[in-house]
């Protein structure tokens, strides 16, 4: 009798790995800087994105089940603690969410699966909220 083995695919290898999920989080950033309903959530970033281009992806690496980028050079990530300094509302909220839904769809992310990430994007961003609105 063979034994049959299940392959657990992590959410890192279903969105392409490493190069795809760059290129969504560098089109992230650039919408933020591109367009003007972004103005609100850009201004909470140093003039040069590069840091937090490349933080935000070792961190969604780690939490798509890639190597743990973030946790190797930071420790846990304590998203809510480290936004604590900047006033994360509903509009913060949802312009941090469109711009990541919109660079998903120019990147070529499968809807299914950007509904997917989107659910949890939306509990996870509504969660940072520290402003009332």
């Amino acid at each position: 009798m063979t034994e049959s083995r299940t392959e657990t695919r992590t959410l890192y290898d279903t969105i392409g790995g490493a190069e795809k999920l760059r290129a969504m989080v560098d089109r992230f950033y650039d919408l933020m800087e591109l367009e003007p309903e972004f103005a609100g959530i850009r201004a909470m970033h140093p003039p040069s994105t590069d840091g937090s281009r490349d933080k935000l992806y070792w961190f969604l690496t780690g939490w798509m089940g890639g190597p743990d980028l973030y946790q190797e050079q930071f420790g846990h990530p304590r998203l809510r603690a480290r936004h604590l300094p900047f006033p994360v509302g509903s509009s913060e909220r949802d312009q941090w969410l469109r711009a990541m839904a919109w660079a998903m769809e120019d990147v070529g992310i499968a809807e299914d699966l950007r509904l997917r990430l989107m659910q949890s994007f939306y509990q996870t961003a509504d969660w940072m909220r520290n402003k009332a609105d």
